[in-house]
């Protein structure tokens, strides 16, 4: 059923909100950098929980369609999405008065996998709640 990926989506999306924003200001107190004009508060919240919702569609899509091999297909999905998405944070042009800018993938590129990482995190609490999410 929907509803269960949908809420471990949603938890999975608030939990990886939380580390980004947590990780957002270990680095700037480690580097004095600012970049919250670039990546701020509503935009990392917001993104986390975007990710977070559209992978909560898409393993349900994939578990239902596919059956037992839906949740290894979207694993690897979610993966090599997370890797691709790198690219974005390394080849983003900053504002020019931005202090430090080649100090920016070292912000953005780990943020990058905090969706992966929660959802994964939160699987042990929803396997066996959502349809076909048992790996067998």
């Amino acid at each position: 059923m929907f509803k269960g990926h949908f809420l471990h989506g949603l938890i999975a999306g608030i939990l990886a909100a939380v580390a980004a924003n947590i990780y957002n200001q270990i680095y700037f107190f480690a580097t004095e950098t600012d970049f919250s004009r670039v990546l701020g508060v509503g935009r990392m919240v917001s993104l986390s929980i975007l990710i977070c919702l559209l992978a909560a569609f898409l393993n349900w899509f994939l578990t239902e369609r596919f059956k037992n091999r839906g949740e290894l297909i979207f694993n690897l999905l979610f993966s090599m999405g997370s890797f691709a998405l790198v690219m974005i944070p390394i080849s983003i042009s900053l504002p020019i008065d931005i202090k430090n800018p080649e100090l920016f993938p070292g912000l953005a590129v780990p943020m990058v996998f905090f969706p992966a990482l929660a959802w994964y995190t939160v699987v042990p609490f929803f396997r066996g709640k959502t349809d076909n999410s048992t790996i067998r």
